[in-house]
């Protein structure tokens, strides 16, 4: 079949964007246009079709109104007011797909502008939205944010459900806008298996990123903005057995982590497992919330059934909600609590998702309800099963727990979500239920997550449905294509800068990818590797990413042979078996074909990349120079 590898250098997405800024920043300085010229930049930082940018300079100070008319009456136009200036750079969003939108440009001083904007065409493979039921009365212009769970993209609707913001490049996890407006949320940048990213980006809507936050422990689906704008994420550390176990505190501004809690100094591991545990994955932390009033967090074990709080400052454990079966007695009687009230409809959350604390100290999730117990004969089959989302109310002095409010369980598996899923508190009695995970054959719950799914199969269905309840009444139901991690209600425009240009910028850093300690003894041959091997290296700024597939217990390894060094990086053959998939975006449909994230922190020098395969090292004509 012959000798073949591919190998592409790019640079970093961000400093794409900081020469494409650069670019239109000088034209726009050297021409300076007035309104009646102004430059109209279509899609400026690369990322977001439905976007742009209108340039123009004014000879008095003068504040602007920008409107995004909406495509069937006023009612639907979006507009936002820019302060007073002289030189003006207005970001453009919500464009319609597939047409010119009209946007207006009105000035302080009477003078205005209509131009016709032509949005960038979208992705084929975008998520379409099946159905919507709402009104623009009580939705608004607001959009709803869904972020992916697979190979999916972030994806805006509007109140009729279409598409009027999408990134196109596969962040992760959860979106979260952050006091200055910009949103936070997991890098698109692969790192580890099976859904680990470099880190944390803070962006703008119209898709200027700001600062990418490399973790050494990289990171999973949640963050938190603290008081003073450092940043909590869920993070783990690889030089250890466990993964999705820890927090780490990063620096806004320059990405060091300053500290980090591991949840094994104060949970056993061991105990309490839900259908999903094993010993590597044994919390599995989907979910983070930090309560600055009484200085303690609240965490998301779906491996344990646990949503568990402990203090900030000592790690000290107050409480966990669950179900108390499988944990050692004297955790039962301290940490547990005992329900009331309507106990005849209390049921615990099982591999729950997105722990909300609300404002009176009640505690909010998506009950994903898998297995529904803890007993392997108790499972419950998913096409007989429910999700949902719950409120409880709790008494930390009493150690008691009332149920007060649910939604979902009534509408039995056409609402299950085994994975992913959230909930938001808006105010009383006004919530967000966000089932995220749903995955049919044939009409009928699937028996296997969505991540795992071939779409393409007959009867095959993905969806993920997204509800808003006020006082007891359905006021919004979104359906789409496709499963996403969370959803998240913004308005396009806040009331902050909505633009800063700048330099974005690499803070933090990677870890020192580990070594194997031996490198095998093995021929070495002056041939690249066989084509079968679709051996794929993709060299990034600060790392590169090898592709390759091989057959399950075979020998594998990239070396790195150096002038002065030569490290070898095992590759794991043996199939795995992943028993939680809460974002696809790096799954493979054939688990033969491997994936490796290969930082270049701790490498100096030329490097020639080799590739043992069973008794032979092969060539891959690839050098690189860090």
């Amino acid at each position: 079949m012959g000798n073949k590898v591919v190998y592409t250098s790019e640079d970093n997405l961000i400093t794409r964007q900081n020469r494409a800024e650069k670019t239109f920043l000088d034209a726009f300085e050297a021409e300076k246009p007035a309104l009646k010229n102004a430059h109209v930049v279509v899609n400026p930082y690369l990322i977001n079709p439905l976007s742009a940018l209108i340039l123009f300079k004014t000879d008095a100070e003068v504040e602007v109104t920008l409107t995004v008319h909406g495509k069937r009456n006023s009612r639907e136009d979006i507009t936002h007011s820019f302060p007073k200036a002289t030189s003006h750079a207005l970001p453009v969003l919500c464009l319609y797909e597939g047409m010119e939108t009209k946007v207006s440009v009105e000035l302080s001083s009477g003078e205005s502008k209509t131009f016709m904007v032509q949005s960038e065409e979208l992705p084929a493979d975008v998520c379409r939205c099946n159905s919507v039921s709402t009104s623009q009365d009580y939705f608004g212009n607001n959009i709803m944010f869904l972020s992916p769970a697979g190979k999916n993209l972030p994806t805006g609707y509007d109140y009729k459900g279409d598409i009027r913001w999408l990134l196109t490049i596969n962040t992760m996890f959860d979106i979260k806008r952050l006091k200055n407006g910009n949103i936070l949320t997991g890098s698109h940048r692969f790192c580890r298996m099976p859904y680990n990213s470099t880190g944390l980006i803070e962006l703008s809507l119209l898709g200027k990123i700001y600062k990418e936050y490399r973790m050494p422990g990289n990171y999973h689906h949640d963050q938190w903005e603290m008081e003073d704008g450092n940043i909590l994420s869920l993070t783990q550390d690889f030089h250890t057995d466990t993964v999705e176990d820890m927090i780490a505190l990063l620096d806004r501004e320059t990405g060091e982590v300053l500290r980090t809690w591991d949840f094994k100094d104060f949970l056993p591991q061991n105990v309490g497992g839900s259908g999903s545990q094993d010993a590597h994955d044994w919390f599995h932390n989907n979910a983070l919330w930090y309560n600055k009033d009484n200085k303690t967090i609240t965490i998301s074990g779906r491996h344990q059934d646990a949503v568990v709080n402990f203090n900030y400052d000592d790690s000290t454990l107050n409480w966990i909600v669950g179900d108390p079966e499988g944990w050692p007695q004297e955790m039962v009687d301290k940490y547990f609590f005992k329900p009331v009230g309507d106990v005849e409809n209390f049921d615990w959350q099982y591999e729950q998702h997105a722990c909300v604390v609300c404002p009176d100290g009640d505690i909010m999730c998506f009950d994903n309800g898998q297995y529904r117990a803890k007993a392997k004969e108790k499972y419950i089959k998913n096409s007989e099963n429910f999700s949902r989302g719950v409120r409880y109310r709790i008494d930390t002095e009493k150690m008691e727990i009332e149920q007060i409010w649910q939604y979902g369980k009534e509408r039995g598996q056409e609402f299950f979500s085994p994975y992913i899923c959230n909930v938001e508190y808006y105010e009383e009695d006004h919530y967000l239920v966000h089932s995220g995970g749903i995955s049919s054959i044939d009409g009928w719950a699937s028996d296997g997550l969505g991540a795992f799914l071939d779409t393409d199969e007959p009867g095959v269905e993905l969806r993920s449905v997204t509800v808003e309840q006020k006082d007891g009444v359905v006021m919004y139901e979104l359906d789409v294509e496709g499963n996403f991690y969370r959803a998240e209600k913004l308005s396009p425009y806040h009331g902050g800068d909505n633009l800063v240009f700048g330099e974005g910028k690499l803070v933090g850093q990677l870890d020192v990818t580990p070594t194997f300690d031996t490198i095998p003894d093995v021929d070495e041959v002056n041939e690249l590797t066989p084509s079968e091997r679709e051996i794929v290296i993709e060299e990034d700024e600060d790392r590169l990413v090898f592709h390759g597939m091989f057959e399950h217990g075979s020998l594998a390894m990239v070396v790195f042979d150096g002038e002065e060094e030569r490290r070898g990086y095992y590759l794991n053959t043996a199939a795995v078996n992943h028993l939680a998939m809460c974002s696809g975006a790096f799954l493979e449909k054939d688990d033969r074909q491997l994936k490796m994230n290969i930082s270049k922190n701790g490498l100096s020098g030329k490097y020639d990349i080799k590739v043992i395969y069973n008794d032979k090292m092969f060539q891959t004509g690839v050098t690189i120079y860090c």
